[in-house]
């Protein structure tokens, strides 16, 4: 099974207690919605999931095996990531971007195989980048760059994809195919994990919604049970009424 399972996981930076017990599963085939408010703790765990930090305590199991334990090319053919923040500091075309999702897949220095040049170029396509692909990065508006960096994770081709704040700087025409997108490779048994903050664009499509709270995980459940008016208001501070069915929602102060 292509699980990636967290376990009692622990994270103190200074004084303050950053996770504190964290444990949940995600199991192919399922869209989970991360969410909490600012500094609860999401983008730690992502970190922790895909191996770029330890935790104090507690681990975190690929394949049921510790991910300590996996050499980093192999990790990284079972788990691609979309950081929150992607910095493209050098002249990079966005295909040349892309085309490092494929360097787990390759010996170092190895000319691309049809298969490479396959996966990049379906993964330009399925974020509507394909028209980027030649322009330097630098050149691209926030949105589109957040476009190349998923083309980037997708051209790995892993079973596991984990996303932090993907639609942010997306237009609302590229956060909605973006948000199919996931619902798509969720149904062809991709496991997709998602931190983000927009409840309404996501909750509806996903079959569980975690929620960290207070360094824990407060409540991991179907959209409508999780997102209730009582754990909205515990876990966001703010009161909430459905709209039309359970989402929209309105949100006040």
């Amino acid at each position: 099974m292509n699980a990636l399972c967290a376990r009692d996981l622990r994270v103190q930076l200074g004084d303050h207690r950053v996770l504190d017990g964290v444990s949940f599963e995600l199991r192919p085939g399922q869209l989970v919605l991360l969410a909490g408010r600012n500094g609860a703790g999401k983008s730690t765990l992502l970190r922790l999931l895909i191996g770029a930090l330890r935790p104090g305590s507690g681990r975190v199991d690929l394949h049921e095996r510790p991910l300590s334990e996996w050499q980093s090319l192999a990790r990284a053919r079972e788990i691609a990531f979309v950081p929150q923040d992607a910095e493209n500091p050098f002249e990079f075309t966005g295909r040349e971007l892309v085309t490092m999702g494929r360097h787990p897949h390759r010996q170092r220095s190895s000319a691309l195989l049809p298969d490479d040049l396959s996966a990049i170029e379906r993964a330009l396509a399925a974020v509507d980048a394909s028209t980027l692909a030649d322009r330097p990065v630098t050149t691209l508006s926030g949105g589109e760059q957040r476009r190349i960096a998923v083309a980037r994770a997708l051209a790995t081709e892993a079973p596991l994809l984990l996303l932090d704040e993907p639609t942010s700087n997306l237009d609302l025409e590229h956060a909605l195919q973006l948000v199919g997108l996931l619902r798509k490779l969720a149904a062809a048994r991709r496991g997709v994990l998602v931190a983000s903050h927009d409840l309404n664009l996501l909750a509806p499509h996903c079959d569980r919604v975690v929620l960290l709270h207070a360094g824990k995980v407060f409540a991991d459940a179907r959209p409508e049970q999780a997102l209730d008016a009582a754990n909205v208001e515990t876990v966001f501070g703010v009161k909430s009424a459905s709209g039309s069915g359970f989402f929209p929602r309105e949100y006040r102060l």
